[in-house]
């Protein structure tokens, strides 16, 4: 297959339907909406060549304006409201072409030969709601998701130079990124250390204990740990590039007295457990027909989650101390942040409300449901992965997660598009069914914001 090969179908209606709900898009909501009046503004400056005024009301980087100043040099386009959204949207359109390397490593297979030719898993999973919804609009999540994934690809190839700048790009999108950074990194030197091999005639190299996810205990956690410095020396030299980008980031928050570059009276770092464990029951509720089309099916999902919960006699005393434990800290560390309780454009103000606050008793009952998603999703990406593959994601989720005291989708974005790349089995029809559960989201959620605005409260969305 050449370089030029066609793009196929799939693809070709993926790009299509973005290309007429822009439209859409930009027919009916004509004035920036919510982000947007902070955003545009800042953007156009950029335009004129204005590099020094700032909205202090911004709290990311100046990393959308620099790529929509890039577009519009490339494609000579103008800076209003409807050029502008065509960032996000190029973006979206790029994201099946950047996840489709990171699916197929995980699914050990040569990727296609042309950038043209996308898998139809990528494809699908590129139309993620939250992805397609703020593809439309001037944000920075699909640039940094498209810039993030750009780096955990780049680093798993081996190429730690470019993926630290890239990395670094990424950061001029979301502060945060930085975490994710260091995972591309890390993940990148667990592989290595999986399937590395000694030369001819050379000695076996040192070995990280890393056994399989599915036939791990607690112990051999404990023995990876201790076995770590072992192969440190054979991973430090790749880690350079890395530090260099964390030695600027480092640099940045002393400038800028914090990570946040704005508003900062309504972004304060907080100690918000809970938000880790919206998080599990976020990506179960939007990925649950890649969790449910493993071998075995529901019901075989379903046994093996109870027999890590309850199939033992110190596997029920540990479900009972982890809920014990969960309860308290949905106690102690609960936060309702004012935006999620007063504004009423957004879903998380109706989930909170029908949900949470349905009855005082409602959080901790969801307690078992977070511990029985936690571990299918163990279990479903576990079966070709080594214990420290499995707990990696999770380890690198709860520093961005944790700080964040506003529940707030967009969050969970990175760490759903990660998590779910690395089920490397779902068959045809699950992805069929994927793809209609995440169309029909996206046709209602987009139908509602397009045409079922409310006089005095505005358009819903995510």
């Amino acid at each position: 297959m050449s370089s030029t090969s066609p793009a196929p179908t799939y693809y070709i209606i993926f790009v299509t339907a973005a290309v007429l709900l822009l439209k859409a898009v930009n027919e009916e909501v004509t004035e920036p909406y919510m982000d947007e009046p902070f955003h545009i503004p800042q953007a156009q400056a950029y335009c004129k060549g204005d590099y020094w005024t700032w909205d202090p009301k911004i709290t990311t980087p100046p990393g959308l304006y620099v790529l929509s100043l890039i577009f519009k040099t490339i494609f000579m386009l103008k800076c209003n409201l409807s050029m502008l959204r065509l960032t996000p949207m190029l973006s979206l359109m790029a994201l099946p072409i950047a996840l489709t390397p990171l699916v197929s490593y995980h699914k050990r297979e040569r990727p296609p030969p042309s950038i043209t030719t996308p898998l139809l898993e990528a494809v699908i999973l590129a139309a993620f709601p939250i992805a397609w919804f703020f593809g439309f609009l001037y944000y920075t999540e699909v640039p940094s998701l498209v810039s993030v994934v750009g780096t955990v690809v780049l680093a798993l190839e081996g190429k730690h130079w470019r993926a630290a700048l890239l990395g670094l790009v990424s950061c001029t999108f979301r502060q945060n990124n930085i975490v994710w950074v260091l995972y591309a990194y890390a993940l990148s030197q667990v592989l290595y250390l999986r399937f590395r091999r000694a030369l001819p005639n050379e000695k076996p190299p040192s070995k990280l204990h890393d056994p399989p996810a599915l036939e791990a205990s607690p112990v051999d956690l404990l023995w990876s740990i201790s076995s770590a410095p072992r192969v440190l020396p054979d991973i430090l030299l790749n880690f350079v590039p890395y530090a260099l980008v964390l030695v600027a980031f480092g640099a940045f928050v002393v400038w800028n007295g914090g990570i946040v570059l704005g508003d900062k009276a309504n972004h304060v770092p907080a100690f918000h457990v809970p938000q880790l464990y919206y998080f599990v029951g976020f990506v179960t509720a939007f990925g649950w027909p890649a969790l449910v089309t493993g071998k075995g099916g529901v019901p075989t999902l379903a046994r093996d989650v109870y027999a890590k919960m309850f199939g033992s006699k110190r596997n029920t005393i540990v479900t009972g101390v982890a809920s014990a434990i969960m309860c308290l800290t949905i106690y102690k560390f609960t936060i309702q942040h004012p935006f999620l309780l007063s504004d009423n454009r957004h879903y998380t103000f109706y989930i909170w409300r029908r949900v949470f606050l349905l009855h005082p008793v409602v959080p901790y009952l969801l307690v078992p449901g977070y511990i029985a998603c936690a571990w299918a999703w163990y279990l479903r990406i576990g079966h070709d992965q080594t214990l420290l593959q499995n707990l990696l994601l999770p380890v690198f989720v709860v520093p961005t997660l944790l700080p964040t005291p506003l529940l707030e989708p967009r969050y969970f974005l990175i760490p759903y598009i990660l998590l779910r790349a690395q089920v490397k089995d779902v068959p045809l029809w699950g992805l069929v069914l994927e793809a209609l559960w995440y169309a029909g989201i996206n046709a209602v959620t987009m139908w509602v914001f397009l045409y079922q605005e409310r006089v005095g409260v505005g358009r819903f969305m995510w």
